[in-house]
């Protein structure tokens, strides 16, 4: 709302006296029919002055559609899958690389596809104060291949393997497991078009989704063929959706033309016989994109990797070649996907690098998490200080302030209560911390240099000197807050 609204709203509001009903018609006619804003009265003194009386205006802010806050208590399952991520990256190699949130559009524009629904529909583009046309990111792939070419990573020894986690932005409708803001997890693998390199990215991502716990993890990929063999099976499929025109849906026909692969993806039922008479791209593949899925498949059988050939499945972005997989998981629903990844060997040519080859792969970070509920799986909470200091009296504060931190710089989690509260309100606080010790200092405790020490556990107390009292918690903690 601009400032000139609220000062119409608030010196126009009084008008209708205690018509929250007219207050509300107001509001919306002002602010617009979505805003959150409550009027409060606040009278000024001269009342004989109608616009003397005036309205604080409170605005409720909600978050945005397709965004979400991670609330403290969905915290332990983030960290443990930032966790998996760093052991299970290190294991085979990759490093990190981080890159910005927001590039220039035409990044996307020229290396996502022009005529992708990302580019078409979803991107938050906008221009600048300095009349440049950027874009938050919708997709790491990108901007990684940007930053191997500008910093010349091409030159260092190849495969350059790399990962991330961060979040990307694209306006389509929320759904579970989707939000217009996500973080994702992402792999990359640059310079080797070697087909062992697409199975070690392929293994990377099982492993991950193994060890955080899923069943009946497996591959679902495809070859989608190269430029040399793919037109040919464009043409092909494009026949045959002609001849089934009136049949297919509104989507299938716009994608024909622009993203014609994509008509292999439809869910829309009216679509599913036309899809299953199509013809299979493995037919039209050429020698090299032919060998390279057939030595993938025997790599993935000799290591014992689940694996369905699906000739429907495709990726929504033009740089995909040749390789496409997605990892499914059991016992979460109809969408059994959480990762999907391929390779994209034209996508350094496209933003006006060299030729470089690259597989990679992206898995939603907050998908992840979903998917880990639904199979009723459970993480490490995190850890909780096992201390809680309580103090009566000023003097006996004075003395328990420097102490909580002592005892935290000596690894010992602690907890302080604030406000000056009674000591049985402090112990009701201790026991919904859930904390192990109370150590209490009072007048006559401080006046000995000692404390009384409350086991919640044992429903035990004893004196312990003061200054012995950070190695008399060390000694009898079993868990401590890490550092």
């Amino acid at each position: 709302m601009k400032p000139n609204s609220v000062f119409i709203l608030a010196t126009e509001m009084h008008r209708f006296g205690s018509k929250s009903k007219g207050k509300s018609v107001l509001i919306r006619a002002i602010c617009g029919k979505d805003s959150q804003v409550e009027p409060k009265a606040s009278f000024s003194p001269d009342s004989r002055n109608p616009y003397s009386q005036t309205e604080e205006v409170c605005f409720v802010y909600k978050r945005l559609t397709g965004m979400q806050d991670i609330l403290p208590e969905d915290q332990p399952y983030w960290r443990f899958v930032r966790k998996k991520i760093d052991q299970i990256t290190a294991l085979y190699g990759f490093e990190r690389l981080d890159v910005p949130i927001i590039e220039e559009t035409g990044l996307y524009v020229r290396g996502v596809g022009q005529g992708t629904d990302i580019v078409d529909k979803e991107m938050y583009s906008f221009q600048d104060k300095g009349k440049d046309n950027v874009t938050l990111r919708p997709e790491f792939t990108a901007g990684f291949m940007r930053s191997y070419v500008e910093n010349h990573l091409y030159k260092r020894p190849q495969p350059v393997k790399l990962f991330t986690i961060g979040p990307i932005f694209r306006y389509e409708r929320p759904q579970a497991g989707r939000f217009r803001q996500h973080t994702q997890f992402n792999v990359e693998a640059l310079g080797v078009e070697d087909p062992a390199i697409d199975f070690e990215v392929m293994s990377l991502a099982h492993q991950f989704f193994s060890e955080l716990g899923f069943q009946g993890v497996h591959f679902q990929l495809n070859s989608t063929g190269c430029p040399q063999c793919r037109p040919q099976y464009i043409e092909r499929l494009q026949a045959h959706y002609r001849l089934h025109y009136d049949e297919i849906c509104d989507d299938c026909k716009r994608r024909l033309d622009r993203s014609p692969l994509r008509v292999l993806d439809c869910k829309a039922s009216q679509c599913q016989p036309v899809i299953a008479s199509a013809p299979k791209i493995a037919d039209y593949l050429c020698d090299d994109c032919r060998l390279h899925f057939q030595s993938l498949l025997r790599y993935l059988d000799n290591a014992g990797l689940a694996y369905i050939v699906n000739h429907r499945l495709v990726r929504g972005l033009d740089y995909y070649r040749k390789t496409v997989f997605e990892v499914w998981v059991e016992g979460i629903g109809a969408q059994a996907a959480v990762c999907g990844g391929g390779r994209y060997d034209g996508l350094g040519q496209e933003i006006g690098g060299p030729p470089t080859p690259g597989i990679g792969f992206g898995s939603g970070i907050e998908r992840i998490v979903m998917a880990m509920k639904a199979q009723g799986l459970t993480v490490p909470g995190l850890p909780k200080p096992q201390v809680l200091v309580a103090y009566l009296g000023k003097e006996a504060k004075e003395r328990a302030v420097p102490l909580v931190q002592e005892l935290r710089w000596y690894n010992i989690g602690v907890i302080l209560p604030f406000g000056d509260r009674s000591l049985k309100s402090q112990l009701r606080q201790a026991n919904r911390e859930r904390v192990r010790y109370v150590v209490i200092i009072g007048e006559d405790e401080l006046a000995r240099g000692r404390a009384q020490l409350r086991d919640l556990q044992e429903h035990q107390q004893q004196d312990v000197p003061l200054d012995t009292l950070r190695q008399w918690l060390s000694e009898r903690l079993p868990i401590k807050a890490e550092k």
